[in-house]
């Protein structure tokens, strides 16, 4: 296991990064008049996973940390929940790939959650 340096280097923030740039090439297939609405929604959630995740990691405190990546979890629960409704509105075909990356990034935040806690 490689020693961590930088938030680049957990795997949750690196999985998030992978995942906000999935979800940005994913939702560029809604429709047009879902740009301020769904499209607008998803990118901000997706952006705010691996955001929070950086922002916890350089507070350089460990309550900290877990709050912010207790935040990233809940901004990744909107994003699945954004992504279901869309898919349920028939705006976009479900991506099998996005998801199994939203829950392998779910599992990894809850893991680190534990390990600090």
């Amino acid at each position: 296991m490689s020693e961590i340096k930088t938030y680049r280097d957990l795997i949750a923030w690196q999985k998030s990064m992978m995942l906000a740039q999935l979800v940005y090439q994913w939702s560029s297939q809604l429709p047009k008049e879902e740009q301020y609405g769904l499209i607008s929604q998803m990118r901000r959630s997706a952006v705010s996973i691996p955001s929070n995740i950086a922002e916890g990691y350089a507070r350089q405190s460990t309550m900290d940390y877990v709050r912010f990546l207790k935040i990233a979890r809940g901004s990744l629960a909107e994003l699945c929940t954004q992504m279901e409704l869309a898919v349920n509105l028939n705006l976009v075909q479900k991506n099998d790939q996005v998801i199994s990356l939203a829950q392998e990034t779910d599992r990894i935040l809850q893991g680190l959650i534990r390990s600090l806690s």
